[in-house]
């Protein structure tokens, strides 16, 4: 280790082993990405031809940028601002970038606590027995009084925030870590319970089908950019998670062991939701086509048929959040531990500061329900407010930012300085090369040919 890397140490918090980083990084990734928007965009976009390019997309290029980004971080001690800037000339542009992962953080967050609160309360209205003595519409239609309830959505959006802020206080040992350790084996119980629950269910034989059985006549070029933006998504590409998480880690952790295994969680945790999920949905004639609504609208109705319906319903929802706790938390260390290294502030004011700040974003998301706010946007946008910032950043900023990491990783550093630093940490020395040739070559490639493909300058059916 160099004097340099030395000195930061001592003033650089870290992980405190291997599990906790693991549960952790894998935390990030594993959240309402893949329990609430996987189940949904697979089922808007046709199932199993989707899920097999997720499944491409994820493996080719996510877990190539997913790899260069913590090998950016551990490398540089510092998160995205300092760290880009660290890594090129502090005057370079390369910093910009830095700014494009807070923004992102900021925007994904603004909204995705807002699906977080509603699991809160969701939480709590299980446990009072909402759907008790209603009829499948009056169900259906609490979802909609909920989101379109600007105080309430405020309410919830607000103490799910809270929650958030108290754990990044306590910092990355006894904040981060501590709870990913306690939510993610919590979060993997229920699953893997309400997945045995699925399997004796009789539509368990079509989901499989469903998840598996590729059409591919119902993808379209959108359904390609989604796929790629879902792998981004559920891998927390493109935020400057990574290299905040990344610059946790000790010089000697094997960056290739720890990728995979938390690549293997997050798609094992993707396809289990939807394995969960669809037959339920179809064992009760439901549509797995209902988008963002499938779960706060649709499965309620069909815990409220099933016996045990109050327990089932009271344990996916506490799974939600759970899920929600350990991808939200991440975010906001990012706009965290930027303040910290960029402004001499204590991580209470630079926590406090940051969850202010999301909630003031995240406004116009929890009242777009409501239309409280901003009430011809849909008509001037084609979507709703939340839509939007959920669109722009899954699948537009997200992989530009994925395809700026490769540009930096694979064409402006040196290739020795990454595989060196790639390669710390692992005896097999022959991964390092391979990385690399993905990172540089094929990732980049196929996010700019799906792009092109979006925006209408290539055109393939």
């Amino acid at each position: 280790m160099s004097s340099d890397t030395a000195t930061l140490s001592k003033s650089h918090e870290h992980w405190t082993g291997k599990v906790g980083f693991i549960l952790s990084t894998a935390g990030s990734a594993i959240g309402l990405g893949s329990l609430w928007r996987f189940p949904y965009i697979a089922g808007q976009n046709g199932g199993g031809a989707f899920v097999i390019l997720y499944l491409l997309f994820t493996f080719i290029i996510g877990v190539p940028v997913f790899l260069a980004e913590l090998t950016l971080g551990r490398k540089t001690q510092k998160s995205s601002l300092a760290g880009y800037s660290k890594l090129t000339k502090p005057s370079s542009n390369w910093r910009l970038l830095g700014w494009v992962n807070i923004l992102t953080c900021a925007l994904i967050l603004s909204f995705y606590g807002v699906v977080s609160g509603w699991c809160l309360s969701y939480t709590l209205m299980s446990l009072n027995q909402f759907s008790l003595g209603k009829s499948p519409e009056q169900i259906r239609e609490v979802f909609t009084i909920l989101s379109s309830s600007p105080g309430i959505s405020l309410l919830w959006f607000a103490l799910f925030l809270i929650i958030n802020g108290g754990i990044i206080n306590s910092g990355i040992r006894k904040g981060i870590e501590h709870w990913s350790k306690i939510l993610m084996p919590a979060l993997f119980i229920i699953l893997i319970a309400m997945f045995f629950y699925s399997i004796t269910l009789s539509g368990f034989g079509e989901a499989v089908r469903f998840v598996f059985y590729p059409d591919f006549s119902k993808l379209s070029g959108g359904s390609v950019l989604n796929a790629l933006g879902m792998a981004f998504f559920t891998l927390s590409v493109g935020l400057g998670i990574l290299i905040t998480y990344g610059s946790y880690m000790r010089p000697k952790e094997n960056i290739p062991y720890n990728g995979f295994w938390i690549t293997l969680m997050t798609v094992f945790v993707s396809l289990m939701a939807a394995l969960t999920i669809f037959p339920i949905v179809f064992t009760y004639g439901m549509e797995p086509t209902a988008g963002s609504g499938l779960v706060f609208q649709t499965l309620p109705i069909i815990f409220a048929k099933i016996p045990a319906g109050l327990l089932i319903s009271t344990v996916f929802f506490a799974l939600l959040l759970f899920a929600a706790l350990t991808s939200t938390i991440s975010l906001l260390e990012v706009l965290v531990a930027n303040i910290l290294e960029n402004y001499s502030w204590s991580r209470a004011k630079a926590t406090t500061f940051s969850t202010l700040l999301i909630f003031i974003i995240g406004i116009p998301s929890a009242l777009a329900g409501s239309k409280a706010l901003f009430p011809t946007w849909s008509a001037i946008y084609g979507k709703d407010f939340f839509s939007t910032v959920d669109y722009l950043t899954a699948s537009w900023l997200m992989p530009l930012s994925g395809l700026c990491v490769t540009i930096l990783a694979g064409w402006k550093l040196k290739k020795c300085v990454m595989i060196d630093e790639f390669s710390m940490g692992t005896n097999n020395k022959w991964l390092g090369p391979l990385w690399y040739f993905l990172l540089k070559w094929l990732a980049p490639l196929a996010v700019i040919v799906v792009i092109l493909q979006e925006a209408g300058i290539l055109k393939f059916n």
